[in-house]
């Protein structure tokens, strides 16, 4: 892989070539992505180091391995496009969601394809992502992508019937933990705290419960439990989320997202 390539310059794309530039798996000289925006080519430029380009095709000539980081609906269009230049010797990593390996197959004019379902804080090193391999992707293909996304986070491969799931959980899963941070933060303001040191606060502590899951292969119950004292700060605090149907709300969020991300298919 010498070039790669974005077919969408939008804040996720950004993100994952940020990313991937950040974990030294990418030079900027060596991304090149197109958009209708030239809002969203200059962020890309200005944010990645890459180049910028208004066509599609383009991107395609130069790059042989292709982000497809567009909406949805736009996915079938934006490939359809490319007959010509898109064909077998690329490979067409989509990342919208919702959309069929078989759609985008179907579109890619013979090109091998995985899909994929990342998250945002591939900007920062942390994404959680998923992924699934077309029909004709190739071993190599799978170590390709798994190498990229690995190199921002968390990069696992499962079966597409999965991905909606991903989708639900981890793929919308930040603007949840983003949630959790803010309210936290606003709990600590009400109690009395500066609301800058609520905020870092609130954010490292979910950093620190999550890293403690991973690190210690613990059920995240036996780690509550652990914290719960009898008679205690922490289990009074518990009582009141489960009176407040936490627990609930966040399964019916990741069920409702999983839904929705079925239907745009």
């Amino acid at each position: 892989m010498k070039t790669l390539g974005f077919l969408g310059a939008g804040k996720m794309a950004t993100a994952m070539a940020r990313g991937f530039v950040a974990a030294s798996k990418v030079a900027p000289q060596d991304m090149v992505a197109s958009d209708p925006s030239p809002g969203a080519r200059e962020a890309f430029a200005r944010e990645t180091g890459g180049r910028a380009l208004e066509s599609n095709a383009a991107v395609a000539s130069e790059a042989r391995v292709l982000f497809v980081a567009v909406k949805p609906d736009q996915v079938v269009e934006v490939l359809g496009e490319l007959a010509g230049v898109l064909g077998g010797g690329h490979l067409v990593v989509s990342i919208a969601a919702g959309v069929p390996l078989a759609r985008i197959e179907a579109a890619a004019h013979g090109a091998r394809c995985i899909r994929v379902m990342p998250n945002t804080p591939a900007l920062v090193g942390a994404s959680a992502s998923a992924f699934s391999r077309g029909a004709t992707a190739t071993r190599e293909d799978a170590a390709t992508v798994h190498g990229l996304l690995s190199a921002v986070g968390v990069a696992l491969e499962v079966k597409e019937k999965l991905l909606d799931a991903v989708t639900g959980l981890s793929g919308s899963g930040p603007a949840y933990g983003f949630m959790m941070i803010e309210a936290l933060a606003d709990g600590g303001v009400a109690a009395g705290l500066p609301r800058d040191v609520a905020q870092r606060l609130a954010a490292q502590t979910l950093l620190g419960a999550a890293r403690m899951v991973l690190e210690t292969g613990q059920h995240p119950g036996a780690l509550k439990d652990a914290v719960c004292s009898p008679g205690g700060t922490t289990i009074e605090a518990v009582h009141e989320l489960e009176k407040a149907g936490l627990r609930a709300a966040l399964i019916g969020a990741v069920r409702a997202a999983s839904d929705k991300a079925r239907r745009m298919a």
